[in-house]
């Protein structure tokens, strides 16, 4: 079964957490700037003209969609670069994946999702 982490994280970590995923194996994944706020509803900031509220943080969603038995791997590649024990770390949603159908080639499933010198690839070597 296919499986899709939807990590959001600090924008200083993407580099760390993209390193730590690619260092695994895991060769797709997209990354989008989102704006948000988690528990700590946001920050407040001293300027010039005063102490203002910013209720919407920068963060970086990334997106990856791999085969289950490659998920703990990920996730703990995750949490390991994205920590830095302060509010705002972030958040995983694993949600499961019912299809994938690769265009160019009308691969599904399993199939579509490897690619050369992937983590799949490294397990059968």
């Amino acid at each position: 079964m296919l499986k899709k982490i939807e990590a959001i994280i600090r924008e200083d970590k993407v580099n760390d957490v993209r390193e730590a995923l690619t260092d695994i194996g895991i060769v797709g994944m997209n990354m989008f700037e989102v704006r948000g706020h988690g528990r700590q509803g946001g920050v407040q900031l001293v300027g010039r003209a005063g102490t203002y509220q910013v209720n919407m943080l920068p963060k970086i969603q990334i997106n990856v969609v791999l085969n289950d038995r490659n998920l703990d791997a990920a996730i703990e590649a995750i949490l390991k670069s994205a920590y830095t024990g302060e509010t705002g770390d972030g958040i995983i949603f694993v949600t499961p994946v019912e299809e994938v159908i690769r265009v160019r080639t009308r691969e599904r499933g399993q199939d579509a999702m490897i690619y050369p010198g992937d983590i799949d690839s490294r397990k059968k070597s």
